[in-house]
């Protein structure tokens, strides 16, 4: 199929076509034309306002549901909403039934492929159980990209000390959500001044500050390599900061909601913004955005968690944390006032995370095989029923009208993975 895309900005630091405006032809999925002006017939055009063109983005924390809960997401669900949401690559956590613990369930994933490439994380521990090491060799030679007991973090620092030696056999990464949850234990949102307020019982902010000073000192005695995702406290942020000063092997994430939201948006009790870890103070989330402009942070981590409408709307106490984000990434990031220009934020979509995980890194240039993302940054959409591509809408933006659209919203063939 031949796709011409009109005057679009090029967002690729090692093209010479960098924020350069141009025309882009691609024939049977290869870039065969970059200039200023191309008139060619092609069977779909694309023409929009304020359109800008990169590589393909990655997620690195996704969860597909799929197997054991597909009434909220599934495969085949998971990759049109990451589609949609401008993904070309999605990392998948192996929080399922039977979870990702060894090869067969990675090969399960890795199967389903189609407009996204899908890369499972296989578990650290046998059935996430936290007490002894899963096959991860095998799971690597299966296709694992990374290792990850995903929602359930590592309690036990043995455990977790063990899995950093492993991996550095075969140069592999351990992904973790850093938690003390004896300390989080019966927790409902971040505690401050708005759970005092409301009457909430709360989740103090050292728990994630211990485990994050664990998870370095455990890194610092093996020299392997972590990452950190849902970063939320500026604590973490300055250990992490002063981590990567130290040369430490380390990277790490923060979700869309982090940057965007702070705990002010639970007055109302609204379970949307119920999340793990929890919205964090003002004070916090603007450390995040000053991490984000610094580069302490390396990428941005949909942490796309579907749950369906009964564990949503039910008694604030009593729902299940998590949102939807993979469709609305963008969107919520053009929300968030700050200086950070719009190619900062595509440089945490797609260089970043492929330099961090070892993924080919997708070139714009002619010949090429045509692994990019194209969207706009103003044309608004509203996310409904209708555009929604999640079995599951446990979104505040639900009904909303939003500013930037990738180019899969509209269920057309001019997919983000062209």
């Amino acid at each position: 199929m031949h796709i011409l895309i009109k005057k679009a900005t090029v967002l690729s630091p090692d093209s010479k076509y960098h924020l350069k405006r141009k025309d882009i032809l691609i024939k049977n999925g290869i870039i065969e034309k970059i200039a200023d002006s191309i008139n060619e017939k092609a069977k779909v055009i694309i023409d929009k306002k304020n359109m800008y063109v990169s590589a393909g983005w990655v997620d690195v924390f996704s969860d597909f549901c799929d197997p054991g809960f597909e009434h909220r997401e599934t495969l085949e669900s998971g990759v049109q909403v990451a589609a949609a949401g401008g993904y070309t690559d999605a990392f998948v956590i192996p929080n399922t039934n039977p979870p990702t613990a060894n090869k067969t369930a990675v090969e399960y994933i890795k199967h389903e492929t189609g407009l996204v490439n899908l890369h499972p994380i296989g578990s650290v521990s046998k059935n996430i159980e936290g007490k002894d090491l899963a096959e991860m060799y095998d799971m690597k030679l299966a296709g694992a990209i990374a290792f990850s007991d995903g929602r359930k973090t590592i309690q036990n620092s043995g455990l977790l000390l063990k899995a950093l030696q492993y991996v550095k056999t075969f140069d592999g990464i351990i992904i973790e959500i850093p938690e003390d949850k004896e300390i989080t234990k019966n927790g409902l949102m971040n505690e401050g001044v708005v759970s005092t307020q409301i009457g909430l019982q709360a989740k103090a902010s050292i728990a994630e500050d211990i485990h994050t000073y664990r998870n370095i000192e455990l890194l610092r005695y093996t020299q392997s390599k972590i990452h950190l995702t849902g970063i939320s406290t500026k604590k973490s942020i300055d250990l992490i900061r002063q981590a990567k000063k130290q040369k430490l092997n380390i990277t790490c994430s923060v979700s869309p909601y982090h940057l965007l939201y702070s705990d002010q948006m639970l007055e109302n009790y609204n379970s949307h913004y119920k999340v793990n870890p929890p919205l964090r103070s003002e004070e916090d989330r603007k450390a995040l955005l000053k991490a984000v402009e610094d580069g302490t942070i390396d990428c941005i981590a949909s942490h796309h968690t579907p749950q369906s409408w009964d564990d949503k709307q039910v008694e604030f106490a009593y729902a299940q944390s998590g949102m939807l984000t993979l469709q609305t990434t963008l969107q919520m990031l053009l929300q968030i006032e700050s200086n950070i220009p719009i190619e900062k934020w595509v440089s945490l979509l797609s260089d970043q995370p492929r330099n961090i995980f070892s993924l080919p890194q997708p070139k714009l240039e002619v010949g090429a095989n045509a692994t990019l993302t194209l969207f706009s940054t103003t044309e608004p959409w509203t996310y409904n029923e209708k555009s929604n591509q999640s079995l599951s809408e446990n979104s505040p933006l639900f009904q909303k009208t939003l500013q930037g659209k990738n180019s899969m919203c509209d269920k057309q063939p001019e997919a983000s993975h062209l």
